[in-house]
């Protein structure tokens, strides 16, 4: 019998702000939390996971020492569940999600968990490099001496697709408005699992959104990376993050003797590389790759989740894969709901996976770009 990868129980921790109310919680801690909840939900006992497979970009600090492995020690499981924690950059836990699903159909496993986690409150973008030069002299002679610096590739991206600064500050109320619109009508609340905090609060709901901007403020932000005629700002870019999300994954044979209902079937993954510097620009090659493997055309692809890591990526997305704008993100996306860097591959498609099945959409595709000019993209079929 041909091996499949299936999906049956996705979770994933609401998204607080930069010192907001996860900000308190170590994020093996976090970690633990997102894979006790996804065993309660599925029912699924722990001991039976061959493998949690773990993304995570900052991994120094708290984050270190394989946060994998300790997650699944703090979570309480047994001692017998490996783990393993996966760098490819914001991608991450998409990654960790088609190791798994690779591991899955080669037998290398029969049931396995894929998340991943990012405490950017706690373990400051970039920490991990601080003070070192992580790309040598090769890299150096290749592209240049100035770093690789993604707020320059997204203003990049902005002048070479014509991009305005009220396009990306309308595209980017956008994404405010529907994860409100989302927010409000609960269409979250199946996804979430709200979080104790020290202090005896909970955190329950996505933190960034905000209600009521208009254009106006927006264009009063000042631009970042480029001081003079920039049109990216802290408004139409991602927010700094903390969160976690965890996806259960298992094949249709194996799903079935332990009497669980698949959601659905990871159908196409792919991966595609791009230039470095630019190094936003990726999801459009992985796009059209995962298009031409699956065999699907674009039109068969209800529901579309590209990262807003900034504006100009989506939106040069859209104009070169041509899909229905109304697809995209239809919850918003990281410019509101934040973009916990490790965490936000597996944020994605648990997000993805529950708009498919609330609304009984067949076929979804999710990519995000990556530091080095790299992308995932994947195909969710509905089961």
């Amino acid at each position: 019998m041909t091996r499949d990868a299936v999906i049956v129980e996705a979770v994933r921790t609401p998204v607080g702000r930069r010192g907001g109310g996860l900000a308190g919680v170590h994020p093996a801690d976090l970690s633990a939390h997102v894979l006790t909840s996804l065993a309660e939900r599925s029912g699924v006992d722990p001991a039976l996971v061959d493998d949690v497979i773990w993304g995570c970009v900052s991994q120094v600090g708290e984050q270190t020492l394989d946060i994998a492995r300790t997650a699944v020690l703090a979570a309480g499981w047994p001692q017998t569940v490996p783990g393993v924690t996966v760098d490819r950059q914001c991608g991450s836990s998409q990654q960790s999600v088609h190791f798994a699903a690779a591991g899955l159909i080669a037998g290398q496993y029969d049931v396995v968990v894929a998340g991943g986690v990012e405490s950017m409150s706690r373990v400051p973008m970039g920490s991990s490099a601080a003070g070192h030069d992580p790309l040598g002299p090769r890299f150096a002679a290749r592209y240049g001496d100035v770093a690789p610096n993604q707020g320059v590739g997204a203003e990049m991206i902005a002048e070479r697709w014509g991009l305005s600064r009220t396009q990306l500050d309308e595209f980017a109320l956008s994404s405010h408005e529907k994860a409100a619109a989302a927010q409000d009508s609960g269409r979250f609340d199946a996804q979430l699992t709200p979080v104790p905090v020290p202090g005896g609060t909970t955190v329950t709901r996505d933190e960034g959104v905000r209600r009521g901007g208009t254009l106006e403020a927006l264009a009063g932000l000042k631009t970042v990376f480029r001081p003079r005629n920039g049109v990216i700002t802290a408004g139409n870019a991602s927010q700094i993050s903390d969160g976690g999300a965890a996806l259960l994954m298992t094949t249709s044979a194996r799903a079935a003797e332990l009497g669980l209902t698949p959601i659905a079937r990871v159908h196409t993954a792919v991966l595609a590389g791009d230039d470095p510097v630019t190094m936003l620009t990726a999801p459009i090659p992985a796009t059209r790759k995962a298009l031409a493997r699956s065999g699907l055309r674009l039109d068969e692809i209800g529901a579309f989740e590209v990262n807003e890591a900034f504006a100009p990526v989506p939106l040069a997305w859209l104009a070169e894969i041509g899909a229905d704008p109304k697809a995209l993100n239809p919850n918003g996306g990281a410019i509101a709901l934040g973009h916990p860097l490790g965490g936000s591959g597996a944020r994605l498609m648990t997000t993805l996976l529950h708009h498919l099945r609330d609304h009984g959409i067949r076929y979804g595709l999710q990519t995000m770009c990556e530091g080095g000019g790299q992308a995932n993209a994947t195909v969710l079929e509905l089961l």
